[in-house]
């Protein structure tokens, strides 16, 4: 028989090894910052946390079989208050642009003591739409050229504010358009009051204004021939730590991707019910042949772009140098792809862009509030369909005649040709172009989707 005091003895240790198992649990803090009112970053940020796709995706055997996750989101305006959240180790990862994922890896690499890595794609355009330039609805301006000696805005850093420096320079009027730092949503209420000029801005800002009529945009990203797209950092001594949890992140961003894919105007809903931005601007990114292609692959292309863009952020705002090698790290990506069963290397190698009448796609489309998305055959039928029914349509879709890019049919300018087809344009210089070359009269009036006068 044993020794009542040796039973407590066994009993108190035992009781303390489990106390002490107990409290050893780890927590890990799982701190994302994004930006929610970015249409090219809700796969890494808003969507995440809505449906609650980190719970599903971050691992919980092994080593991490006990640990609890404080998980974190925080939602900005733009990239760099995230990157001084991230250098103050506030947060761990952060969903931003080309331009402010530049800025975060080299002022990382500029202390000497940490570094981020850059892993992932939350949304691209191969062809650079989602910056754009807009002038106020009633403006005379139709191009670049119209801007000389005028004022324009555009949050400074920015890939909107790259676009502008880039296309400024090349139009030989550098010296002509003076530049001032305003927010997105600053630069917007001052083109819908007429205080300013003209706006550059990210996505989805263009097409919030011309979703509103506030705005008209003069000059897209496609024409700067610089691709656009956002992407995930994250401290490397954190990924080092844990790289199973980066690989969760991961999946859990490509879950988010496929869920935007396979449900567009769910998606547009939804997260224009968790931002406010407006739903049929939500759709016109999400959707087949919309502006944003959710796919988080680092394509070639990318990087190349971001040592283009590295170089005009050193010239013109003395942002320090950065080593490529170093701070682009796939693998993290790689793992995620293959637990997801997906060939990475097939999809760098694919890269989705617009096409001038894509096969692929109806020319034109009707979101009705009773019964969804209705596709046409041509602009005409979407035209007529339209037709006494404005009371019932959110908005309205079709393709730019010369690029390939989806519009707003309010947004654009459309063209009847002489044997009754419509094509859209989404420039007045083209349209007007399009009708000394080949006839054909605008579409104006009561049948208007289109904007031109």
């Amino acid at each position: 028989m044993r020794d009542s005091r040796t039973l407590a003895t066994i009993t108190l240790c035992g009781s303390l090894a489990l106390f002490a198992s107990a409290s050893s649990a780890e927590t890990i803090r799982v701190g994302i910052g994004h930006q929610s009112m970015v249409t090219n970053t809700v796969s890494g940020g808003i969507v995440l946390e809505k449906l609650n796709l980190l719970d599903k995706y971050l691992p919980h055997t092994g080593k991490y079989k006990d640990v609890d996750y404080d998980i974190i989101f925080r939602d900005y305006d733009s990239g760099p208050p995230i990157t001084n959240q991230m250098l103050a180790d506030k947060l761990d990862f952060g969903v931003m642009g080309d331009y402010p994922l530049i800025v975060n890896g080299a002022k990382f690499q500029e202390t000497g003591k940490q570094e981020t890595r850059f892993i992932g794609v939350t949304g691209y355009n191969l062809l650079g739409t989602g910056n754009g330039i807009v002038v106020p609805v009633d403006s005379p301006a139709q191009s670049l050229a119209d801007l000389k000696g005028k004022t324009l805005s555009v949050p400074v850093g920015s890939a909107a504010w790259g676009m502008t420096l880039k296309a400024l320079s090349e139009a030989g009027l550098s010296d002509d358009v003076r530049i001032v730092n305003q927010s997105p949503a600053v630069g917007a209420a001052n083109i819908q009051a007429g205080r300013i000029d003209a706006h550059a801005d990210f996505c989805p800002w263009s097409e919030i204004m011309e979703y509103r009529e506030t705005g008209r945009k003069i000059f897209d990203g496609s024409e700067a021939e610089i691709p656009t797209f956002h992407g995930i950092v994250v401290r490397e001594s954190y990924a080092e730590k844990y790289p199973e949890v980066v690989e969760g992140v991961l999946e859990a961003t490509l879950a988010a991707q496929k869920w935007i894919k396979d449900n567009p105007m769910e998606a547009a809903v939804k997260v224009s019910d968790w931002t406010g931005v407006e739903k049929e601007v939500l759709y016109l990114y999400f959707s087949e042949g919309g502006i944003t292609t959710a796919e988080a692959s680092i394509k070639p292309q990318w990087v190349d772009a971001m040592k283009y863009d590295l170089a005009l952020l050193k010239r013109e705002v003395g942002v320090p140098d950065l080593d490529f090698n170093r701070w682009v790290d796939d693998s993290y990506l790689r793992a995620a792809y293959q637990a997801m069963d997906l060939d990475y290397d097939t999809l760098v190698a694919s890269v989705v862009s617009a096409e001038p009448n894509n096969p692929a796609l109806k020319p034109a489309e009707i979101w009705f509030k009773d019964k969804g998305i209705v596709t046409y055959g041509s602009i005409a039928k979407m035209l007529e369909a339209s037709q006494g029914n404005q009371d019932r349509i959110n908005a309205t879709y079709v393709y730019d005649n010369l690029t390939g890019l989806k519009l707003f049919g309010k947004a654009a300018y459309m063209v009847k040709g002489n044997d009754g087809e419509v094509v859209a344009f989404l420039k007045k210089v083209d349209s007007d172009n399009y009708i000394a070359e080949h006839g054909g009269t605008p579409v104006t009036g009561d049948q208007a989707v289109a904007m031109a006068q």
